[in-house]
């Protein structure tokens, strides 16, 4: 059995493939520090050379919201129909949009 290292934390990668591109979450991986985290993303997910950057964050601090909170966090939006771009009628001469 392997012995556990207290100091060894949780990261989550993300990289931009090109640039103008925004970063994706490419996976998670554990490391005792940020550099050491930063080496072992391009080690694991860049090994075909397919990044321009990579961002790690700590688990830790990737604040996200409840499945179960769905219907508070984006209902919402729903009661704002101008927001969405059914709600104007387009030009004939506008075409495919």
């Amino acid at each position: 059995m392997e012995a556990q290292t207290p100091n060894v934390k949780l990261w989550e990668v993300f990289i931009r493939s090109r640039n103008g591109l925004a970063h994706k979450h490419a996976g998670s991986l554990h490391a005792p520090d940020a550099t050491l985290a930063l080496q072992a993303a391009r080690d694991l997910y860049t090994r075909r050379g397919e990044g321009v950057s990579i961002w790690v964050v700590p688990s830790s601090s990737v604040i996200a919201s409840d499945p179960a909170d769905k219907g508070m966090m984006f209902e919402p939006a729903l009661s704002k129909p101008y927001r969405h771009p059914t709600f104007y009628d387009a030009p004939d001469e506008v075409g495919h949009m």
